[in-house]
């Protein structure tokens, strides 16, 4: 029990911290993310917090974990209204202008750090993302306004581009381990296969989850819990059946039951 509470203690103190951060800022105008990054680095081995963390296994089930909740509550809470307007452009964006992003980095990565090409271009994917969250707080503490159709674009293309890039960041790891196996053809298929895939799945699931809903009678504070399991539910069953599990709850799966007209309390809560 005392290992038990001493890991609550050291879990309870960093979120402490962290939160606490968020403070600061706001203040500066810097980025969360890279403050948490920043906490995170002082309570490492390398830091005076001296902590030593190298399971990668619980390190990976924790990241996806959160990952697709974050997509999903990110999804969830875009409006029909900025589907309707940013749809086309934020795909766009979000498939191959990470593509392009990746591409163009890799090349100066390559290039720069003298590495095989591959590597220079693995660099690069895993960069290759962007962070509305980031964004946004950057923006709103600068105070400039964007109008609607380009904040819908961000909003949107934020929660697709993690997908293409996870997946490009796949790819060319197994080209890396097995050169031998990859081909051009056969990673864009995978490309092509998992993204169309998982929002095939993402917008059925959706709109079954909706339809259930709206059918039930729960107490108010379980609907977040429905919504929790069945993001959970999509997620892995499409990776499970070699889609990207990441693009089925972010957008697909949030468009089709927002667009179902489920009630806020429910989505959001």
């Amino acid at each position: 029990m005392t290992g038990i509470n001493a890991l609550f203690l050291l879990v309870g103190l960093l979120l402490f911290i962290s939160v606490l951060a968020s403070t600061i800022s706001a203040r500066l105008g810097l980025p969360l993310l890279l403050l948490f990054l920043g906490v995170g680095m002082l309570a490492g081995e390398d830091g005076p917090g001296g902590i030593v963390f190298n399971d990668y296994f619980i390190a990976t089930l924790i990241s996806q974990l959160a990952l697709a909740v974050i997509l999903l509550d990110g999804g969830l809470r875009t409006r029909v209204a900025s589907f309707r307007v940013a749809l086309k452009p934020a795909a766009v964006l979000a498939t191959w202008g990470v593509i392009g992003t990746a591409g163009l980095l890799g090349i100066f990565a390559t290039w720069l750090l003298d590495v095989d090409w591959r590597l220079g271009m693995l660099l690069a994917a895993i960069v290759g993302s962007t962070d509305a969250a980031a964004v946004f707080a950057l923006l709103r503490n600068s105070g400039v306004k964007l109008n609607e159709r380009v904040q819908a674009t961000l909003e949107i293309e934020s929660g697709a581009n993690d997908p293409m890039a996870i997946l490009l960041v796949v790819a060319l790891v197994e080209m890396l381990l097995h050169p031998e196996k990859a081909s051009a053809a056969g990673v864009a298929w995978m490309l092509v296969s998992q993204m169309g895939l998982g929002a095939l799945i993402g917008l059925i699931a959706g709109w079954v989850l909706s339809r259930l809903m709206a059918r039930l009678s729960l107490a108010e504070g379980l609907y977040a819990l429905l919504i929790l399991s069945g993001g959970l539910l999509i997620f892995a069953a499409t990776n499970l059946l070699n889609g990207s599990g990441f693009l089925a709850v972010s957008w697909p799966a949030s468009w089709s039951a927002t667009a179902a007209a489920m009630p806020p309390s429910m989505c959001c809560a």
